[in-house]
């Protein structure tokens, strides 16, 4: 059978359309020789996601993102993307934007959760969600040392400003009087250190020897530390007691008289012969020194005694 060429020419036409649609297809990212699955997410942010993004589950490649478009008017996105793979998961599993490095794209992973009676089938809308990329977390980091770091050169800016302010003329010129004097002070304080450094030097050996003694002397205090710490503190206690109570009694007795000397502080009769009997000794003293030979009279010869004169000066 033989075709025209009008027939040939609208054959090859066909095909070229045939072609061109499933090129055309293929480019979107779908198959048409394939039965594909079409699924749906919206985010609010889907920045780095294109067209043709790879859709993977567990890390494997399963289809492609065919299209991003605006959900709604509240600016929410809407990502249409097919899976080419039988693998079944759940309706609840999330479809989760990723990635997002200094020179790749961002991804589509779909999370799959196993749940029977609830698989996903074509045209289900999964719920979306986005994972921050490398970009996001540096700036996330970066933020607040950014922050930081514009404060610290604010502060520095203000001292620098305080400095220069406080750099004046009169101020340098103090300032240098300020240094002059410490250089002065450093040059004293070093020659105090030489001339100490001489006396210790010069007298060495009696600091040698007075260490010595300190040190027997803290040998001493040691050897009288332990003495006393075996020193039978409870006998020294006891026999203080007994003192104090002998002492207690005596004062008793003094008090209501017992004994000789209780009897002398207490009996009035007592102290007033005691009176008497003194002030009779001191007229017998005294007629003594003024009378001396009313009691001593010795004659070698046999001379007669001289007879009594009253002294002049008596007490009675």
């Amino acid at each position: 059978m033989k075709f025209t060429r009008e027939v040939k020419t609208g054959i090859l036409a066909l095909c070229a359309i045939a072609l061109l649609i499933f090129g055309y297809s293929f480019l979107k990212g779908k198959n048409l020789l394939n039965d594909d699955r079409t699924f749906y997410a919206i985010y609010d942010n889907v920045e780095g996601l294109i067209p043709s993004s790879p859709v993977t589950i567990n890390g494997l490649v399963v289809g492609k993102v065919i299209s991003i478009s605006f959900a709604d008017t509240n600016g929410k996105l809407l990502v249409k993307f097919n899976v080419n793979n039988k693998f079944a998961f759940s309706k609840n599993s999330l479809a989760k934007v990723y990635g997002g490095g200094l020179i790749g794209g961002k991804s589509l992973a779909i999370e799959p959760i196993y749940e029977q009676g609830l698989e996903a089938k074509d045209q289900d809308t999964l719920p979306g969600k986005v994972e921050a990329g490398l970009l996001e977390l540096v700036n996330e980091q970066l933020t607040p040392l950014q922050l930081k770091l514009e404060s610290a050169i604010k502060d520095a800016d203000t001292l620098l400003t305080s400095v220069n302010e406080i750099l004046s003329v009169d101020n340098k010129n103090n300032l240098n009087s300020i240094f002059n004097d410490l250089s002065v002070t450093v040059r004293n304080f070093k020659g105090a250190s030489g001339a100490l450094n001489n006396i210790l030097s010069g007298n060495e050996g009696k600091l040698n020897k007075t260490l010595s003694n300190l040190d027997e002397m803290s040998t001493n205090l040691n050897q009288f530390s332990d003495s006393l710490s075996k020193v039978n503190i409870g006998k020294l206690v006891n026999d203080l007691d007994g003192v104090l109570a002998n002492f207690e009694k005596i004062s008793k007795d003094l008090e209501v008289g017992n004994g000789t000397a209780g009897k002398l502080l207490k009996d009035d009769k007592l102290y007033g012969n005691l009176e008497k009997a003194s002030k009779e000794l001191e007229l017998l003293l005294q007629d003594l020194r003024l009378n001396p030979t009313r009691y001593v009279n010795v004659s070698v010869f046999g001379k007669k005694n001289k007879p009594y004169v009253k002294p002049t000066d008596s007490i009675n």
